[in-house]
């Protein structure tokens, strides 16, 4: 008999092979698996390709005194095809090395792309980017920053990064996705956030 209301975990879920198809920058692997099913009993055995991807970090740097965030726009391969421009408006982001933890790159990732330090942290939330495809899980903050100090041009130019600061008033960043000239998820997350949080973020950063 289906049960559409069972809950499924790991114990659900049996590997059979993992294959290696390409290790870079970029890891993507096959693997076969099978996976119980709602109708009762198991799957038949189906190759999945999965994008292995570590950790990421994102922050919303946040002046809650001008009332204004600071953000990055750089260009981004996946946003080649999109109809407006590849160069995305986004939130400060990295990911998470060895024997770092996701506040310590929040906190890095502020300097190194905004030159701004955050002296406070918020978490929002966890989320997986991509799971139909890829492994990828990202931890969204807010930080409280001074935003006076943001501004210029950064990044490591062994990877090729050319990144720009981006001050503005949180009306104009609300209305940006509106218009759809912000789109992509986490900072459409962190901003939406910040919209439905701001009064117990204004209380909590008195």
């Amino acid at each position: 008999m289906s049960d559409s209301q069972k809950l499924f975990g790991h114990i659900d879920v049996e590997v059979l092979a993992t294959k290696t198809l390409h290790s870079g920058f970029l890891k993507l692997e096959e693997i076969e698996l099978r996976h119980q099913l709602y109708a009762g009993g198991w799957s038949t055995p189906m190759r999945r390709e999965l994008l292995s991807k570590t950790q990421a970090v994102g922050v919303l740097l946040f002046d809650p005194c001008r009332d204004q965030v600071v953000l990055v726009r750089q260009f981004r391969i996946g946003a080649l095809s999109y109809a407006n421009s590849p160069w995305l408006l986004e939130l400060v982001a990295g990911m998470v090395g060895p024997d770092e933890d996701a506040e310590q790159v929040a906190i890095r990732e502020a300097m190194e792309e905004s030159n701004c330090i955050p002296d406070h942290l918020i978490r929002i939330c966890d989320y997986l980017n991509s799971p139909g495809t890829s492994n990828e899980k990202l931890t969204l903050y807010c930080g409280r920053v001074d935003a006076v100090s943001a501004g210029g041009i950064h990044g490591l130019a062994a990877e090729h990064e050319d990144i720009a600061v981006v001050v503005l008033d949180m009306a104009t960043v609300v209305q940006a996705i509106a218009a759809g000239e912000i789109n992509n998820a986490m900072t459409i997350i962190a901003i939406q956030w910040l919209q439905l949080h701001k009064p117990a973020v204004l209380q909590a950063w008195q």
